[in-house]
């Protein structure tokens, strides 16, 4: 799959601002991977995160600590955007004018935002919440996305979530971006304790009863592409979840799209992105292979 943008279209991919109007905590966006309009749902404004990736747009270097979540302002939130994206009116606004006519249509609600959404002890009420809002506006064709970094997959909150969205057409997209620990350490920068070994035991455990995405950022560090045996090891790792018997619809490989906190890193040019789509199809041929391309100002030769 090609998801090259042009420049117009890579401007509006690249606003992915998490503050619409008075909201707290939802925030329409035109998402390349959701080929649509995404409903973001960010119930971690506090920042709070397991990971601290080198990557990543948020400065993490000051802990915080996680707030409670109002699932009736939630509720009251999702149901808004909801309506205004049906009647239209969104698409008047500043931010989703321009937004080509093959884009305007809602794709998900989608759990993300400013840190690990699974992190919150509420979160399997958010996700129940989130279901009811879709259904009280009769969507029931808009998924319910949770896009984690798989820290807190077999935490109390998550495995209630799961037979929430499995009821309600959900979807896991768990992040995999290394295939080494020592790569692991580097790149994601995990809170104390948490090793690759166990995301990837986790995330098996995850496909092994229910298909999930894999979500998987390559990017260059100081200028330097992913290692070649950190790439084959990627793919072992994700050999090795088809062998114990999990499922993986697809994997999204996407590099930098918007300009990372840390300017060690630059995102992946196109044809080198191709490149390594082209090892991991090899390696792992029964898993289709999607890639997401960088935004001009993001990544280059």
């Amino acid at each position: 799959m090609d998801s090259r943008v042009n420049n117009s279209e890579a401007e509006i991919i690249a606003d992915h601002r998490r503050q619409w109007r008075n909201c707290r905590y939802v925030y329409p966006v035109i998402s390349r991977r959701a080929k649509g309009l995404s409903i973001g749902v960010n119930i971690n404004p506090d920042k709070g995160c397991t990971f601290g990736c080198l990557y990543c747009q948020i400065d993490r270097s000051r802990g915080r600590v996680l707030s409670e979540v109002h699932l009736a302002i939630l509720h009251d939130e999702l149901h808004m955007a909801i309506e205004e994206i049906r009647n239209g009116r969104i698409w008047g606004e500043p931010g989703f004018i321009r937004t080509p006519a093959n884009l305007r249509r809602i794709n998900d609600i989608a759990f993300s935002g400013d840190g690990e959404p699974t992190c919150a002890k509420e979160f399997d009420q958010a996700i129940e919440t989130a279901a009811k809002a879709r259904n009280d506006c009769g969507c029931d064709d808009v998924k319910l996305v949770v896009i984690t970094n798989a820290t807190r997959l077999s935490s109390p909150q998550f495995q209630r979530a799961l037979p929430i969205l499995d009821r309600n057409d959900g979807e896991i997209w768990a992040k995999l971006d290394a295939g080494t620990e020592e790569y692991f350490q580097r790149v994601n920068r995990p809170a104390g304790g948490i090793t690759l070994d166990r995301i990837v035991a986790d995330i098996t455990k995850i496909a092994q009863s229910r298909p999930i995405v894999i979500q998987t950022l390559m990017f260059r560090i100081d200028g330097a592409d992913p290692p070649a045996a950190e790439v084959e090891a990627y793919c072992q790792r994700l050999r090795d979840i088809l062998h114990a018997g999990g499922e993986i619809s697809v994997v999204q490989l996407h590099t930098v799209a918007r300009k990372p906190f840390n300017d060690c890193v630059t995102g992946l040019p196109n044809d080198r992105l191709d490149a390594l789509a082209d090892t991991v199809r090899k390696c792992v041929a029964d898993i289709p292979v999607e890639t997401f391309y960088g935004s001009p100002s993001t990544s280059h030769s």
